[in-house]
């Protein structure tokens, strides 16, 4: 987890065709399961990925106040701005915002995926979860350092609370919990309240969330 990052990045994305009553209509594959509510957060977290996640839960918000959004997390962790400004835009709007972790949730991408609506934050089996405390660097005059390093302690402290509002651990369990990279399997995020379910493979005829907290 650092202070400030930006990673630019391209990717080939599958194009999907729907019928429709008016004909073909095409979309590549993220619009269309925005349709459904469906936001991917996928990579490392940034500002422009933020600005993209951030602008589409607003949108989603304005089209249907009252339904859930779903936000599927599949990220290292990154720029702890970016990732507050997600943060704070999914306590602010009105719908609840479930999260699941898909491939991995680390560093804000764990502070994001646990900060879901309460009872609606999932994993799937053999997804990886990791906390830790913030890394950043600094350079310049013996007092610029000293005022970065502050910073980062203050940032830590602000981080470390949000993970104990949002699992039900104490603040001194989260700093020593946080202290170093502590990865975490999908039942130990369970048990440790990052999420609340577990998902199991789907059966033949539905899937089910069998897998959940006490």
């Amino acid at each position: 987890m650092t202070i400030s990052g930006f990673e630019p990045r391209g990717a080939l994305v599958p194009i999907v065709v729907e019928q429709t009553a008016r004909g073909e209509r095409s979309y590549d594959i993220y619009s269309r399961l925005l349709k459904d509510r469906i936001i991917f957060m996928t990579g490392q977290v940034e500002d422009y990925m933020a600005n993209l996640v951030v602008a589409q839960m607003l949108f989603l918000e304005s089209e249907n106040p009252d339904k859930d959004i779903h936000l599927y997390i599949n990220s290292p962790g990154g720029s702890v701005t970016a990732g507050l400004s997600i943060y704070d835009t999914m306590q602010f709007i009105k719908p609840d915002v479930s999260t699941m972790c898909i491939g991995q949730a680390a560093s804000m991408g764990a502070i994001l995926l646990a900060g879901g609506a309460k009872g609606k934050r999932l994993a799937l089996p053999h997804s990886r979860i990791m906390i830790h405390q913030p890394s950043g660097g600094a350079q310049g005059q013996a007092s610029d350092i000293e005022i970065q390093a502050n910073e980062i302690i203050k940032i830590r402290h602000k981080l470390n609370v949000l993970l104990a509002n949002h699992t039900g651990q104490d603040v001194e369990r989260i700093a020593r919990d946080t202290e170093r990279d502590n990865f975490m399997d999908a039942a130990e995020a369970l048990r440790f309240g990052l999420v609340d379910k577990v998902f199991e493979p789907r059966t033949d005829t539905k899937k089910s969330a069998v897998s959940k907290k006490g």
